[in-house]
């Protein structure tokens, strides 16, 4: 067998692993949730109108969320199984940003126009602002820390 040939099965089955690995995020009904899962989700949703419901399994773990609008404003909760809150994505207007997150965020845009950002909690930790940002008709997401720098890594 040609090393190019053995190269290209190696790529396709490194492929197949790594898409097996992520997470598949499966809609489900408000009825399906575990009862703990539930308790969360009314605390949560309080004054809220609930968008949809979903499940994924990441990294062995069946995780929930809860999609919804307060006040006119996303809010995303994820949870664990027993009802603990693993993180929340929330919108906040760019005016309630502090300056060094605007500027963080709108120096990793470069010349896009930044149109939404949400701030990134884990664990009642806020981890990171995230914003989406639209370049010459395309759109992307950025992410700085609490104090507008750069990541390590993606939250």
């Amino acid at each position: 067998m040609s090393i190019s040939r053995i190269l290209a099965l190696m790529a396709v089955a490194a492929l197949s692993i790594s898409v097996s690995a992520s997470a598949q995020e499966k809609k489900i009904k408000r009825s399906d949730l575990p009862a703990a899962v539930e308790n969360t989700v009314a605390d949560q949703s309080k004054g809220a109108t609930i968008r949809n419901f979903s499940e994924e399994t990441e990294n062995g773990h069946l995780n929930y969320e809860v999609k919804m609008v307060v006040n006119g404003h996303s809010k995303d909760v994820a949870m664990d199984a027993s009802g603990a809150i693993i993180e929340v994505e929330e919108q906040v207007t760019i005016d309630s940003l502090p300056v060094a997150v605007k500027d963080g965020l709108q120096a990793k845009a470069r010349k896009g126009k930044v149109l939404k950002v949400e701030s990134i909690t884990k664990r009642d930790q806020l981890v990171a602002y995230e914003a989406q940002v639209m370049t010459d008709g395309k759109r992307s997401e950025v992410q700085v820390g609490p104090d507008g720098k750069p990541l390590d890594h993606e939250e």
